[in-house]
């Protein structure tokens, strides 16, 4: 028995909280996690989860066996980010967080290029709306949207995430061209759902404008709302309605005239994106390249900095 798989595994079921759960997270069969949870068992000679067909629960001796695997797990990985200093090559595994958006449409692309100067490492991106935790996923850097809380994080400042309100030609052939914000009521408009606690849930139902008149409130409505950003935009590329989407998602569309930037003399809302990690991880020679490589890619060049590049061979280091 792999005594370090089956505890991983053994700490999966129980945070996750059913076998398979834990399968596909360990990337195995539901049938070999019950082979380790056993050989595991058999190992201690206690029982550490008493099973039922609805549902699971800890031993006493399991919940306190489940505490010291974290502890050991943690102290393998210690050791791995350690060995990995001493190699002046950056190689192993890369975890990465972002928002959706612009994880898929700039982020993904751009990781061709990074492994291309990197071969040694691999990436795990994880595409997310919610703040993903760090230390707790074993993520070594996160892209993130809004003001960075105080943290022992570092943050470094990223280019803007912003907005473009448009529509595709055949909508605006069928239903005209807003010219001003307040026409927008008028117009089949498509939005997203925000979760709730977000500090953007209000633009679902108001698109907000700043103008020479000053900022307003455009109230919105329209055939669908969803809380897909791909989503919104097919439906915007099909002629439904007019949309306020990332400038990631619809910058190509917009080159090649399948999408028409509306109301350019306003500005949207925005939001700053930084590139977050742990200080005491970036010793390690893989985080201090895709560091220097994001940096390179999407940094941000000066107040009101735009779009986010297109993914292009990046200078070497």
């Amino acid at each position: 028995m792999d005594l370090f798989l089956a505890m991983t595994v053994y700490v999966k079921v129980v945070e996750t909280g059913s076998m398979t759960a834990a399968a596909r997270q360990c990337s195995l069969s539901t049938t070999m996690v019950g082979n380790h949870l056993r050989a595991l068992e058999q190992r201690l000679g206690v029982s550490l989860i008493n099973r039922t067909t609805r549902r699971q629960r800890l031993t006493e001796f399991g919940a306190a066996y489940y505490e010291r695997c974290l502890e050991v797990l943690g102290l393998v990985q210690d050791s791995e980010r350690l060995a990995e200093t001493v190699h002046d090559e950056p190689q192993g595994m890369l975890r990465i967080a972002a928002p959706p958006s612009f994880g898929s449409e700039c982020l993904a692309p751009a990781m061709h290029l990074f492994t291309q100067q990197y071969p040694q490492i691999r990436v795990d991106v994880v595409l997310s709306q919610q703040v993903v935790d760090l230390i707790d996923n074993s993520v070594h850097a996160a892209i993130r949207l809004g003001t960075p809380e105080p943290s022992g994080l570092i943050a470094r400042p990223l280019m803007d995430f912003t907005l473009t309100i448009c529509a595709a030609p055949s909508y605006l052939e069928r239903r005209g061209v807003p010219r001003t914000p307040a026409e927008l009521s008028q117009h089949a408009c498509l939005t997203y759902a925000y979760p709730v606690g977000d500090d953007w849930s209000a633009v679902g139902k108001q698109w907000p404008l700043s103008g020479p008149e000053g900022e307003v409130l455009v109230p919105v409505s329209g055939p669908m709302m969803i809380n897909s950003a791909p989503g919104l935009h097919q439906a915007a590329r099909a002629g439904m309605g007019i949309v306020m989407l990332p400038d990631a998602l619809v910058q190509q569309d917009l080159h090649d005239g399948k999408l028409v930037a509306l109301l350019q003399d306003y500005q949207l809302p925005h939001r700053p994106m930084n590139l977050v990690y742990a200080p005491d991880r970036y010793r390690l020679p893989k985080l201090r390249c895709f560091v220097e490589f994001a940096l390179q890619m999407w940094g941000k060049q000066g107040p009101g900095a735009g779009v986010p590049k297109s993914p292009k061979s990046p200078k070497s280091t």
